[in-house]
């Protein structure tokens, strides 16, 4: 008997206005994405990454089409147990960080924990010592290099043990040689966990690193 997917979409369709003008940015997308498995989500820049990386996150809504995430129809709930949703059960890392800069490492990682009234202290020293920074706990995001921060990013974003990390260019402010690292750490990460992983990028060296590559091409995924 073949497992559920973990996250699996159906038709979805989204698109944007500019002027008069409306422009499909998905076209109708099916996707099915394994429990533990890693997805690189590839295309040219336009071609609607972030915008689907987003919609199966629960950040954007469709305009047309589902996203279920385990068993739970993510655009059918309210947007409170939305929230509960992503906040329980998603992790994500972004490409500037969005790290608080009145917060030390370690209050950044907690913030997650905060939302969802958990203390979690030793677990966020833990995840910062996993992730290299057991010397850096208690510095600001502007005492941190940009290798650093996306550190401290990936360790808030595990901060509630999530099913699923969704990663918008990871490694898009970092040199070639810092992004590799963050990467390889995030793989790692995975791969240890059994975490499923859904990554977006435009590097194609950095996308053959994972289990799957998705390419997107004017809003559809190509055959």
């Amino acid at each position: 008997m073949t497992a559920s997917p973990l996250l699996r979409a159906k038709a979805l369709r989204r698109s944007f206005r500019i002027g008069r003008r409306a422009i499909d940015v998905l076209r109708g997308i099916d996707l099915e994405i394994a429990a533990g498995e890693t997805v690189f989500l590839c295309g040219a820049s336009g071609a609607g990454k972030t915008t689907l990386l987003y919609t199966l996150a629960g950040l954007e809504r469709p305009e047309s089409g589902e996203v279920w995430f385990e068993t739970t129809n993510v655009y059918g709930i309210g947007g409170g147990a939305l929230a509960r949703l992503r906040n329980a059960r998603m992790g994500f890392i972004f490409q500037s960080y969005f790290l608080l800069p009145e917060l030390t490492a370690v209050e950044n990682v907690l913030v997650p924990a905060m939302i969802a009234r958990r203390e979690a202290r030793p677990r966020a020293e833990a995840l910062l010592e996993r992730v290299g920074l057991a010397d850096r706990m208690q510095h600001l995001p502007s005492e941190l290099s940009g290798g650093e921060q996306q550190r401290v990013a990936i360790a808030r974003a595990l901060i509630n043990d999530p099913r699923v990390l969704f990663a918008d260019e990871p490694t898009g402010n970092l040199d070639s040689q810092t992004g590799e690292k963050i990467l390889e750490l995030l793989l790692d990460l995975g791969r240890t966990d059994r975490r499923t992983i859904l990554v977006v990028t435009h590097d194609q060296t950095l996308a053959q690193r994972g289990d799957r590559i998705l390419r997107i091409e004017d809003g559809m995924l190509a055959a």
